[in-house]
């Protein structure tokens, strides 16, 4: 061609076979390529336009040639995310975007996207960015306390594009959106619209250039697994930050249900957030980190000692707790009011045993409730001191609802924590249980609204436009000021928090939330002639009805004995233990996309601490290809 220019990025893309000549060894009559076949020389890396979770855009090269779970690495890499693997790439609907256009003919002005560019960005399939990103050793790149870039860190950025004022963007939580804005969003009514929003998810194991997507295209970077491993401010201020914008618009756009109370918990830890942003970025970053860094190690030093505190490790091992406590409780018949009767009960292992009194525990119980992969949810009005636990049993044919009714909320967290334990098949011995027992309490005290503190002291800071920080549907309940109120209320709860924490503690209550985590398909059954809505969560999988959302049934990955795809009739057949075996075909995506998301999560349940923050791609894409 005589035309002198660097072409080590070009390949060959070949048209009509929809695919790549990566193989630059072989002769075109190996790959098949006959005279007629159309071949395009192509830069393999092309510019994308991710909108991520902060519903900020960034514009990107990214390798078009490389699988979707290679380039969303690189993506992660030049963004600082740690863990990209539980991001990916989703296509959104026709719908998505299609409200938007509505509101931008009302108002007249063109629409113009802020768009941070970062098209030197370094994706070529080199050294990572920078490995000092990766290490375990490395320095802390973030303030734990304010996230915002420690002093040393931009010395790591220096090959990267995400000079100090892109990372801020990316690490900070933008202003919210007005309540117009947000009522021209996007939102599913119905489990059948969750449904359609996960259709669009990209094949990890296919490259962009394979699956259609343009030179240009927007797609939406998104957390898809909702396993969140070793999140860690010192690092992580990207990712918690989006982890909690992704939280925080599934809330107000109803992606997840919650109630009320809830709803003003999360309302006031956003405008608790966005307040502390505020402050935040109009300091400047540069005297931010003058605090000697001898001291910050040793406190930081202070407090892992103190968190590894081995109080009474060996009676631990020996001693498996228990619990017993009178409680109420209430199995749900038709035509009969709730009434809920007084027992003895008694938590062991992964079961509970009641009896009708004390005296009797020695005899055999009235029944035994083994809760190992049951649904536990919490029913709880802290306002009414109502603390209730909801459980859903699984038996042969269904679910079996039980309701327990505890006195008050040191009793229900200690019983709530221990259902949860159990239901994932861990006991009380287990390291996990205190910390999810003060996790609950601290959720709670959160609820608990404190009427006597002083609201004034908030109300000059900041003026508030309550209806930013709800969803639009809870906006329309109540009066601007008797919301504005209820809010504040609720913020002098967590008025002394620093910034990260209050991130965090948004993303815990979230993932306290019954629905947390389910991803939604619509399919049909083998032998079922109606559709069905199937939930896909970190470790089960839930059959429910679609009309009403009332969960069927429940089968833990735990007790799955393998899993595969019939490619010809597109349908996915699991096999459980006690020869339970499962057909559906997917009617709202293909049966792929379902397919990779059981064996991502199953993928990411060997991810272990010690295991040197390399993954095991090759094991990936194995548990998720379907037909090798």
């Amino acid at each position: 061609m005589d035309i002198s220019q660097d072409w080590s990025d070009f390949a060959l893309w070949w048209e009509q076979k929809h695919c790549w000549l990566l193989k630059t060894h072989w002769t075109l009559d190996k790959c098949g390529v006959q005279a007629d076949a159309k071949l395009l020389f192509t830069p393999q890396h092309k510019m994308l336009r991710l909108r991520l979770p902060n519903v900020k855009t960034v514009r990107l090269r990214v390798s078009f040639s490389a699988v979707v779970f290679k380039a969303v690495s690189d993506i992660c890499k030049i963004l600082n995310i740690r863990r990209s693997e539980e991001l990916s790439l989703l296509k959104p609907s026709g719908d998505y975007f299609k409200k938007k256009k509505k509101k931008d003919k009302s108002n007249k002005e063109p629409i113009i996207e802020d768009i941070l560019n970062l098209e030197g960005s370094p994706t070529t399939s080199g050294p990572p960015v920078s490995p000092g990103l990766y290490s375990k050793t490395m320095t802390p790149t973030y303030d734990p306390i304010n996230g915002t870039p420690a002093s040393s860190t931009m010395t790591w950025f220096s090959d990267s594009p995400l000079t100090e004022q892109n990372c801020s963007i990316l690490a900070f939580s933008q202003p919210p959106q007005s309540p117009e804005a947000l009522a021209n969003m996007y939102q599913p009514r119905s489990l059948v619209d969750k449904a359609k929003l996960n259709a669009g998810w990209l094949d990890s194991s296919r490259s962009l250039m394979e699956q259609g997507i343009q030179d240009d295209e927007q797609l939406l970077l998104r957390f898809k697994y909702y396993t969140f491993f070793d999140l860690n401010p010192k690092y992580d201020a990207v990712r918690i930050n989006q982890l909690y914008e992704q939280a925080r618009w599934a809330i107000l756009l109803e992606e997840i249900d919650c109630t009320e109370e809830e709803m003003l918990i999360f309302a006031a830890l956003q405008y608790h957030i966005s307040k502390l942003s505020l402050s935040a970025e109009t300091q400047d970053f540069t005297n931010e980190s003058e605090v000697d860094e001898v001291e910050a190690a040793l406190s930081n030093l202070e407090v892992t000692l103190e968190g590894g505190k081995a109080d009474n490790a060996l009676e631990d091992i020996t001693d498996i707790p228990k619990l017993a406590d009178n409680l109420k409780l209430f199995r749900p018949k038709k035509l009969i009011l709730k009434a809920f009767k007084q027992y003895w009960f008694i938590f062991k292992d992964t079961s509970i045993a009641y009896f009708k009194n004390k005296e009797l525990e020695q005899g055999e119980p009235v029944e035994k409730l083994n809760l190992r992969g049951c649904e536990v949810v919490p029913d709880v009005n802290v306002a009414g001191r109502k603390f209730g636990i909801k459980l859903l049993i699984p038996v042969a044919d269904g679910m079996n609802e039980v309701y327990l009714r505890c006195d008050h909320e040191n009793q229900y967290a200690q019983w709530m924590a221990a259902c949860i334990l159990a239901s994932k098949g861990k006991t009380m011995a287990d390291s996990s249980y205190q910390p999810e027992v003060l996790n609950i309490l601290s959720f709670l005290r959160m609820k608990n609204r404190n009427s006597a503190s002083q609201v004034a002291s908030s109300l000059e800071t900041m003026d508030m436009n309550p209806e930013c920080f709800v969803s639009p549907r809870c906006a329309k309940k109540h009066k601007s000021k008797q919301l504005e109120a209820r809010i504040l209320e609720a913020h002098q709860n967590v008025a002394q928090m620093p910034l990260v924490e209050a991130k965090l503690r948004f993303i815990q209550a979230w993932q306290s939330l019954p629905e947390f985590g389910l991803t939604y398909y619509l399919v049909r059954f083998k032998g079922s002639k109606k559709d069905d809505i199937l939930g896909v969560s970190y470790n089960r999988l839930i059959r429910i009805d679609a009309a009403t959302g009332i969960p069927i049934t429940t089968w833990r990955f735990t007790n799955m004995k393998q899993w595969n795809v019939n490619w010809e009739i597109r349908q996915v057949a699991i096999e459980f233990d006690q020869n339970v075996s499962i057909a559906f075909t997917c009617l709202s995506a293909d049966c792929k996309i379902v397919h990779e998301y059981i064996g991502g999560y199953i993928f990411l349940s060997t991810r272990s601490k010690d295991q040197n923050e390399t993954l095991d791609e090759d094991l990936f894409h194995k548990l998720t290809g379907g037909q090798e």
